[in-house]
C-alpha cells in the first residue's frame, strides 16, 4: 500500500487505487498524512476543509469522512501494512511506516544526495526523488489556506530539488541537461528568479549566450507588467555575470594573459591600485587632488537614483522618520551624518529606510545610492568591491578605471563624493565591518544603514545614531490591515483584527502575509484566520506568501548565529510564557551563567530576544515558534 501527496492525492494496492470519494475526504487522509503517526484534532480538521463558516454539523460530516476512510483502508489491507487510522478524543492518528508516503520518501532520497560533493551518485538519487511528482501536490483537496500553504511548501521542495539537480549536471559539465531541466520549471514559475538565473548561468556555460540573455529581457518584462518591479539580485547578478564573462572571452581572445607583462602589466596593476584615480584622470594623477573637473562635472550630469520603489501602503512610523531627519540632516559637526535602523527580522527596517529616503531625496541633489549588502539572505555576503564597483559606475566611472582591490575603490569612492550631497542606503548589513568601506566621506553626504543587528561598532568609531524599530501596536497594525484589506472588512470585527495582531507579534512582515491570506479569500471574515492562526503547529506556514514569510526571514537570522547561540535560542522557546532571566536561560540550556549571560547579550543584540530591563529578557512567540520547529527537525539547533 503506497500513499501519494506529490500529485492527486491517492492510495494504492496491487490491486490498483483504492476509491477515496469526494474532495473533503481526500482532505481528511491528506491532513492525516502531512502529520503522519501525530494526533490530529478534529477542531484543525474542521478549520481546514470548510473555505467559509464551518456548518453547523461539521463535526458529524468529518466523523463519517474518517469512518468511510477508516472502512476504505481497511478493505485495502491496511492491517497487513501495519496501518491503522484511530480516534483519540476529539482527535485522530493515522500510525503507518512514513516509508509509504511518497513525500517522505522524496525528502530522504533528496538528503541523500549530496550534489557538491558526489554529484555523480547524486543526479540518479534526485532524478528519483523526482520521478515521484505526478503533478501539483495536493490535487483534489479543498482549496482553504491550510491546504494552500502546504501544497506551496511540497512545491518549494520539489523547485528546490530542481535546481540542485540541475547543479549537480552543472558539476559534471553537464550545462545541457541542467539548462534542460531547469527549463520546464521557469516556464512554470516565470517570476522565481533564482530559478531563471541559474536557467541563464546553465545556458551561458552551454555556448547558449542569446538564448541566457533573451530570458533576462523576458523577465525582466515580465516583472514590470506584472508586478511594476525591476529584477532583483539573483537576476541582475547573473546578467551582469554573463555580460561580464563576455567581455573578459573578448579581452582574453585579443590579448592572452601571458602577454600583460613587463611595462604593460605593470601599468595595468598601477591602473587597478591607484586610489584616487578620478574617472577623467590619468593612471596616478589622483591622490589627494581628487577626480578631475571632467569627471565630476560627467558625473553630475547623470546623477544616480538607485533606490527601490516606495514602500506599498506605508504608515506610521512617524517617530523613527522624525529620528532619521533629525540624524541625518545635522550638518553641523563637519562629518557625514550617519543612521542604523535596527530592530527584529519582518519589523520594516528596510520600508522605514526607503520611505525616508523618496520623502527627502530633493535634499541630495547628486544622486541616491542603494545597496543590498545580503548580511541575513541565503548565501554569501555581498563583497565590498562588488558594491563599490555598482556605485563607481552609477557615478560615471569607466569601468576600465575602476579599481580592483576593495581598498582602492573604496578611496575612489569617498573621493568622488567628498564635495557631493549624496545619500547612500546600505540594506541588510550583518556587521559594522562589512559597512566602513562602503561610507561616503564629506559633510553633504549621509548614510542610512538597516540591521537586524545594533551594529554598536559603527556608534562606538564613526558616531552613528541608532534609530529603533519596534512592532506594531494594535491600533497602527490593524490600520495596516485595514490599509491592505479595506477599512470596512476590519471594522466588522474589531476585536478579531486586534488578535491577528497579537498573534502576528505586531510584525508589519506578518501582518502583510496574513493580510494576503484573507485578499485571497474574500468571503473569509477576520475571525476565520484567527482561529487557523491559533494552532501553533500551523501559524508559521500560514503566515508566508511564496517566497515571503516570517520563517524565512527567521531562518536567515538563526542562521548567522554560532552552534552554540542557536542551542541557546532553542533552550529559550521551552519557556512557557517567553518570560525568564539569565539564571533560568541558563538552567534551560545547561550552560554555565557567565556563558549564558554572554549568549543573551548576542541574541539580544540580534533582537531574537529583548531585554525588558535588568535581567529580563523577552523572546516572542513567533522566534519561539520557529525555534521550537529548528529544535525538533534539527536535533536542538546548528548555528553557522
Amino acid at each position: 500500500m503506497e500513499f501519494s501527496l506529490l500529485g492527486p492525492v491517492a492510495v494504492t494496492t496491487g490491486a490498483g487505487e483504492l476509491p477515496l470519494g469526494p474532495a473533503k475526504r481526500r482532505s481528511v487522509l491528506a491532513l492525516l498524512l502531512l502529520q503522519p503517526n501525530t494526533t490530529v484534532p478534529l477542531e484543525q480538521l474542521i478549520d481546514s476543509l470548510w473555505e467559509d463558516e464551518p456548518p453547523e454539523h461539521a463535526r458529524t460530516v468529518v466523523q463519517g469522512h474518517v469512518s468511510r476512510l477508516r472502512a476504505t483502508l481497511a478493505e485495502g489491507g491496511a492491517e497487513a501494512y501495519g496501518i491503522e487510522l484511530t480516534t483519540h478524543g476529539s482527535a485522530y492518528l493515522l500510525r503507518l511506516p512514513e516509508e509509504l508516503i511518497d513525500a517522505h520518501r522524496f525528502g530522504e532520497l533528496v538528503a541523500l544526495a549530496r550534489p557538491e560533493a558526489a554529484p555523480g551518485d547524486a543526479v540518479p538519487l534526485l532524478r528519483e526523488a523526482l520521478g515521484l511528482w505526478r503533478g501539483p501536490a495536493l490535487t483534489g483537496t479543498v482549496t482553504s489556506p491550510p491546504f494552500a500553504a502546504a501544497a506551496h511548501a511540497l512545491e518549494e521542495r520539489r523547485l528546490t530539488a530542481v535546481e540542485v539537480l540541475a547543479r549537480a549536471h552543472g558539476t559534471l559539465g553537464e550545462h545541457e541537461q541542467a539548462a534542460a531541466i531547469l527549463y520546464s520549471a521557469a516556464v512554470n514559475h516565470p517570476l522565481r528568479e533564482g530559478l531563471i538565473a541559474a536557467l541563464m548561468r546553465a545556458l551561458f556555460r552551454a555556448g547558449r549566450q542569446s538564448d541566457a540573455l533573451e530570458w533576462f529581457h523576458r523577465t525582466r518584462r515580465l516583472l514590470n507588467e506584472e508586478l511594476g518591479v525591476d529584477p532583483g539580485e539573483r537576476l541582475s547578478g547573473a546578467y551582469e555575470e554573463i555580460l561580464r564573462a563576455e567581455r573578459e572571452g573578448t579581452s582574453a581572445a585579443n590579448r592572452p594573459p601571458a602577454q600583460a607583462s613587463g611595462s604593460a602589466g605593470r601599468r595595468a596593476a598601477a591602473e587597478a591600485t591607484a586610489p584616487a584615480a578620478g574617472p577623467g584622470q590619468a593612471p596616478g594623477q589622483g591622490g589627494a587632488t581628487g577626480p578631475g573637473p571632467r569627471a565630476r562635472e560627467g558625473a553630475t550630469r547623470a546623477a544616480p537614483r538607485l533606490l527601490p520603489r516606495p514602500p506599498a501602503r506605508f504608515l506610521g512610523r512617524e517617530h523613527q522618520l522624525a529620528a532619521l531627519t533629525d540624524a541625518l540632516t545635522d550638518h553641523t559637526t563637519g562629518e557625514s551624518p550617519l543612521a542604523v535602523v535596527a530592530g527584529p527580522a519582518g519589523v520594516g527596517k528596510t520600508a522605514c529606510a526607503v520611505q525616508w529616503a523618496h520623502l527627502h531625496a530633493a535634499a541630495f541633489p547628486d544622486g541616491q545610492l542603494f545597496a543590498d549588502l545580503r548580511g541575513f539572505g541565503e548565501g554569501d555576503e555581498a563583497p565590498a568591491a562588488e558594491i563599490l564597483r555598482d556605485f563607481l559606475l552609477a557615478l560615471g566611472t569607466p569601468p576600465e578605471r575602476v579599481p580592483g582591490s576593495a581598498q582602492a575603490a573604496s578611496a575612489l569612492f569617498r573621493s568622488l563624493v567628498a564635495e557631493r550631497r549624496l545619500l547612500v542606503v546600505l540594506d541588510n548589513a550583518r556587521s559594522s565591518a562589512q559597512v566602513r568601506p562602503l561610507l561616503p566621506g564629506g559633510p553633504r553626504c549621509a548614510t542610512i544603514v538597516t540591521s537586524r543587528s545594533r551594529l554598536d561598532g559603527l556608534v562606538a568609531t564613526d558616531c552613528a545614531r541608532p534609530v529603533g524599530i519596534q512592532v506594531l501596536g494594535h491600533e497602527e497594525g490593524a490600520a495596516l490591515l485595514g490599509a491592505m484589506l479595506g477599512p470596512e472588512r476590519v471594522a466588522e470585527d474589531p476585536a478579531a483584527a486586534r488578535e491577528l495582531v497579537d498573534l502576528c507579534d505586531g510584525l508589519p512582515l506578518a501582518l502583510r502575509a496574513a493580510a494576503a491570506q484573507l485578499t485571497a479569500r474574500p468571503r473569509w471574515r477576520l475571525a476565520r484566520l484567527a482561529a487557523a492562526l491559533r494552532d501553533e503547529q500551523r501559524r508559521l506556514a500560514l503566515l508566508s506568501a511564496e517566497d515571503t514569510g516570517i520563517a524565512a526571514a527567521l531562518r536567515m537570522s538563526v542562521a548567522r548565529l554560532s552552534a552554540d547561540d542557536a542551542r541557546l535560542l532553542s533552550a529559550l522557546a521551552k519557556s512557557a510564557d517567553g518570560h525568564l532571566n539569565a539564571s533560568v536561560a541558563a538552567a534551560l540550556a545547561g550552560y554555565d551563567p557567565e556563558r549564558t549571560q554572554d549568549g543573551l547579550d548576542r541574541l539580544a543584540e540580534m533582537h531574537l530576544v529583548d531585554e525588558e530591563a535588568t535581567d529580563v529578557y523577552t523572546i516572542s512567540t513567533l522566534t519561539q515558534l520557529f525555534a521550537r520547529d529548528e529544535r525538533g527537525e534539527k536535533g536542538g539547533g546548528a548555528g553557522k
